[in-house]
């Protein structure tokens, strides 16, 4: 998962859609968000469901760099504040279990 969130961290975007989605991330909700991404059925754990994120937001920025006509921003924002909250999900397990790693050894 650590080169999940290295390539996320190493992730260049242009700054407003950034901006946008740091603002919408304290409006997020796993539920909802990941559901309007990955659709229904019972919800990966954070780090499947970053890796997917992930996929589907390189098809839109795809989109977006060749200017295709259906490419919505609405819509990368809505990505990127997913993206962003299962990554802070992601970060906060792995700084909570670190301990009890070192303690099962």
């Amino acid at each position: 998962m650590n080169d999940l969130l290295t390539k996320l961290d190493n992730l260049k975007r242009p700054r407003l859609l950034i901006q946008a989605a740091r603002i919408g991330m304290a409006e997020y909700r796993r539920d909802v968000h990941l559901r309007r991404h990955l659709g229904q059925g019972p919800l990966p754990r954070s780090g499947a469901a970053l890796a997917r994120l992930v996929e589907i937001e390189t098809d839109i920025n795809e989109q977006r760099r060749m200017r295709n006509t259906g490419y919505s921003s609405i819509k990368h924002v809505d990505l990127l504040i997913a993206m962003m909250g299962e990554a802070r999900i992601l970060r906060t397990s792995s700084i909570e279990f670190a301990p009890l790693r070192k303690c099962v050894r």
